[in-house]
């Protein structure tokens, strides 16, 4: 289950590139709330707090793009 309300207490190792370009499934939404850009999904893991006070390492997954920055983060699974 996605959670997207934490913070992030390290930093964000292992970043691994999932899609950019075409494959981008929703560049064309970024694009208009963003700006244009080379948007490229990525994903990394770092030690999280949530909102509950809960704190663990979590597979974060997020869009970026030079210029912009990284946008619309959201945790995926925890470890």
């Amino acid at each position: 289950m996605a959670r997207y309300n934490f913070k992030i207490i390290s930093e964000i190792t292992d970043i691994v590139t999932i899609a950019k370009g075409n494959g981008v499934d929703a560049r064309h939404y970024l694009n208009r709330r963003y700006g244009q850009g080379r948007w490229r999904k990525l994903k990394g893991y770092a030690l999280v707090e949530y909102d509950t006070g809960e704190v663990c390492t979590a597979e974060l997954h997020w869009f970026e793009s030079h210029g912009i920055g990284r946008k619309e983060m959201k945790s995926i699974r925890d470890l």
